[in-house]
């Protein structure tokens, strides 16, 4: 008999570098580009161009600092020795004074101005807004390819009739380009505030400790011009168009609040989109793309899940999560601040990125490749179009001479018989056929093929996405037509 135990853990110099949980968003699914935004790597020399702008508006208003301390600065920049910084963390127990230590220690001669009149909020929040921003360009990158694509697929089906739904229950038809362009209306919506906020957000700037500025007015000897005119150079320095007016000793976290909230929106979108798709699998009508050797479940061999769809909704579901939190944290910080927004902001803020940069290389690829099934998509409509068509084969009775309430009961009378039998015998709806045999509807008996042909029950969709194509789409793919051009370097675990 075996004794194995099966609760005992690997040995521990088992199974080396894989020991340690690893975020699936950067593992498994995200782009390398948004990863990067979020890296240390990227933080962490963000940072120190920040020291560098700073030393050198400074400098340029006349604060005592060489050319030469600039200088190396700037290239020492890549220069990170990580582990040294995460010393000087633990033994200052601050991890921008860790990082200031480890930037002296490769530009010696500046360690003197390093970080001078600044607070660590100046590099810590700066740096954050710098992230947030270079974030949300990636995610109107990939907002507007998606768009792109999505709009080819709609002009392709703008003409296919196709069953509308309400209540999830067959409804008047529309045509499955029509259906897309309610898609792409909603991530219009989001492109528009993304694109809003991208062109408003603004630098924390150079605040002091309190948002007072009271440090640098010390050191410009009291001289407010210079240090409005600091703060107004940094902010140009590092791209950006404007500086938060006031602040504690952070920028209020009701920014983040609305970044994460248009993250939101962007996911409820997708998870919208990604829910019809579902449902209109399990229809036969519409799926996803399924690759060649792609397994569906380990045991049932022939099926063809909507995988793509299924993840996007559930990473969106998680994105949509967020702001709550982000609420919480805005609402509790007291006066000019405490540090119980720093931990979960470490979290938050790049899983919302990632999340949603995930969710959007997955809708894009979902779109690129959807496939429809035309026949499953008219055989649907036509086991319930005869019942649609009702109306327009009474008028046409009436307009040759029938009786209006004779009609009209007669249609309902066969329509309840034709519902019998499709839900009471599990038979095709043969409500026509019945139609066909009554005299009542002789006049109509030679046309009744004309008059149940689908096209003529999508009023205006296929019009409606054309307009919308011109007067919507077109303009906004125009706008960002260098966006569309650029493709990832590499791809998502789709």
């Amino acid at each position: 008999m075996s004794t194995f135990d099966y609760s005992a853990e690997p040995p521990s110099d088992a199974l080396p570098g894989h020991r340690k949980y690893q975020n699936p968003l950067v593992s498994r699914y995200a782009s390398s580009e948004m990863s990067y935004v979020w890296s240390p790597a990227c933080k962490f020399t963000t940072w120190r161009k920040l020291w560098i702008c700073l030393a050198s508006a400074e400098k340029e208003l006349g604060i005592n600092i060489t050319d030469s301390q600039i200088k190396e600065m700037e290239e020492n920049v890549f220069n990170i020795d990580f582990d040294k910084a995460a010393e000087y963390e633990s033994k200052f127990r601050h991890d921008v004074m860790g990082h200031v230590h480890a930037f002296g220690d490769v530009a010696p001669s500046a360690m003197p101005i390093l970080h001078l009149g600044a607070t660590s909020c100046f590099i810590g929040d700066n740096a954050d807004c710098i992230q947030l921003k270079n974030g949300l360009i990636l995610i109107r990158r990939k907002l507007v390819k998606v768009i792109s694509v999505l709009s080819s697929f709609a002009k392709k089906y703008k003409d296919l009739p196709t069953l509308g739904f309400t209540h999830y229950q067959p409804a008047q038809l529309t045509t499955v380009g029509k259906r897309t362009t309610l898609w792409i209306q909603d991530l219009l919506l989001d492109l528009e505030k993304i694109d809003a906020e991208i062109e408003s957000l603004p630098m924390r700037g150079v605040k002091g400790t309190t948002g007072t500025q009271a440090s640098f007015l010390e050191l410009f000897e009291g001289d407010h011009e210079k240090v409005k005119a600091l703060n107004k150079r940094v902010v140009s320095l590092m791209g950006f168009k404007k500086a938060i007016p006031v602040s504690g000793q952070t920028y209020t976290r009701k920014i983040d609040y609305h970044i994460m909230t248009l993250l939101s929106g962007i996911c409820q979108s997708a998870y919208k989109m990604c829910g019809d798709v579902r449902l209109l699998a399990n229809l036969k009508e519409v799926e996803e793309p399924f690759a060649k050797n792609q397994i569906g479940s380990s045991a049932m061999a022939y099926k063809r899940n909507p995988m793509r769809s299924e993840r996007a909704c559930s990473i969106a579901r998680y994105v949509m999560t967020l702001p709550s939190a982000c609420a919480q944290t805005h609402a509790c910080q007291w006066f000019e601040r405490t540090l119980d927004d720093s931990a979960i902001r470490r979290i938050v803020l790049p899983e919302g990125f990632l999340g949603t940069d995930v969710v959007l290389s997955l809708l894009e690829n979902i779109a690129d490749g959807m496939h429809v099934w035309p026949s499953i998509v008219r055989k649907h409509v036509m086991e319930e179009l005869p019942f649609m068509s009702t109306e327009v084969i009474l008028m046409e009775c009436v307009k040759k001479g029938g009786d209006r309430q004779e009609l009209h009961e007669a249609i309902r009378v066969h329509s309840m018989a034709a519902g019998a039998v499709v839900k009471g015998e599990g038979k095709a709806n043969d409500l026509l056929d019945r139609i066909a045999k009554d005299k009542l509807f002789e006049c109509v008996w030679d046309k009744l093929d004309e008059l149940v042909d689908p096209q003529l029950f999508t009023g205006r969709a296929t019009q409606q996405v054309d307009e919308f194509m011109e007067e919507e789409v077109e303009p906004v793919l125009a706008k960002f037509k260098d966006e569309i051009k650029i493709e990832n370097k590499d791809g998502v675990n789709v």
